[in-house]
């Protein structure tokens, strides 16, 4: 009989190198599945691998999914390695892109050139405010916060649709379920003339350097990471369990409503129901597959936005559903905990 037995020394080296062998597990099964499906595999691995950087306007365009992955899965590295588990960064994302879009609409043409920045700001109150509802139940009423952040994704949603259906509904667009376009004032500036890209794109990698500074350089980041992995001895130590809670959870919401933010005004330009795309979900992954450090979620947020485009191109190139990029994602967390089991854990057999 097979078993696993704890190793008495997990493997700090194979700690860093299992990410890039759950990616070449999946590159692997993607290839026999891009066999039984009937296409050529290296045509398969062309779409997902090559064409997402093959030029400067791809590079660009995986720059700009790169950005909301990025942003949010810094804040869920700070909640995870609180062990609090927020569930919910969809729902935080889609209220905080909401909250930008009721400041987004109150602009016109005498609107001065910084407004946008009232847009973000109010995106990051959404965000937080819908993560401090998960934050109150969780501290108040011992409520679990896996269930009541996922639960929330949806009345978030709801709420979206709510308005994009109604209250703010264009006038003049054709009876489609979305806002008008917002004016140039409450749109993200671009970095290049040509390319989609913003300035979220500067926001995340000042967020990379800034969590890294909290986590490794502070005070607080110290009393975060110790109530996650010891939260006796962070009782004994006198951290508040209290404070990491709101605080994880403040945090990792502010982070997913900024990105609402950047989403909307940004490539966006306007609310609609299809902004959610599962972004928060996907984030989740990229903090996993990062190792919850600033600096590895940068590439996995890189990887994750080549799923998210390769799965577009399968789809008008090679007549592949969309959902492949999904089949991907949920392949590369399965390799990555299976890798992360065998670190920890040996098969050993039983008579």
């Amino acid at each position: 009989m097979l078993r696993l037995e704890v190793r008495p020394q997990p493997s700090a080296r194979w700690g860093y190198a299992s990410p890039l062998l759950a990616l070449a597990i999946t590159v692997v099964v993607g290839v026999i599945l891009f066999a039984l499906l009937g296409k050529d595999p290296v045509r398969g691995l062309q779409v997902f691998f090559w064409e997402p950087i093959k030029s400067p306007y791809a590079i660009s365009e995986l720059l700009v999914k790169a950005t909301p992955l990025l942003i949010i899965a810094l804040g869920l590295a700070v909640c995870f390695r609180s062990n609090v588990w927020n569930i919910g960064a969809e729902g935080q994302f889609v209220i905080g892109a909401v909250f930008a879009t009721g400041v987004a609409l109150m602009a016109d043409k005498s609107s001065g050139p910084g407004f946008f920045v009232l847009v973000l700001l109010a995106g990051v109150v959404g965000g937080m405010l819908w993560a401090a509802v998960t934050a109150l139940l969780r501290d108040r009423f011992n409520a679990n916060e896996i269930l009541v952040s996922l639960m929330l994704v949806y009345v978030g949603i709801q709420i979206l649709n709510y308005l994009v259906y109604g209250p703010w509904k264009d006038p003049m667009g054709f009876n489609f379920p979305q806002t008008q376009t917002f004016e140039k004032a409450a749109q993200m500036p671009r970095l290049v003339q040509g390319f989609r890209v913003n300035i979220g794109l500067l926001l995340a990698l000042a967020g990379v350097v800034a969590v890294w500074v909290f986590l490794f350089r502070t005070y607080s980041g110290y009393a975060q990471q110790v109530g996650g992995l010891a939260p006796a001895a962070a009782r004994y130590a006198g951290f508040s369990s209290r404070k990491a809670l709101w605080l994880a959870l403040l945090t990792s919401g502010a982070a997913a409503g900024l990105a609402g933010a950047l989403e909307v005004a940004g490539p966006v330009g306007q609310l609609t129901p299809h902004l959610p795309v599962g972004y928060g979900f996907a984030a989740i992954i990229v903090a996993f597959v990062g190792r919850l450090h600033p600096v590895g979620v940068v590439f996995s947020a890189l990887l994750m936005s080549m799923f998210y485009i390769g799965g577009e191109l399968a789809q008008s190139r090679l007549g592949l559903p969309k959902s492949l990029t999904g089949v991907f994602q949920g392949l590369l967390l399965f390799a990555l905990l299976a890798c992360d089991t065998l670190i920890h854990y040996r098969v050993v057999l039983k008579k």
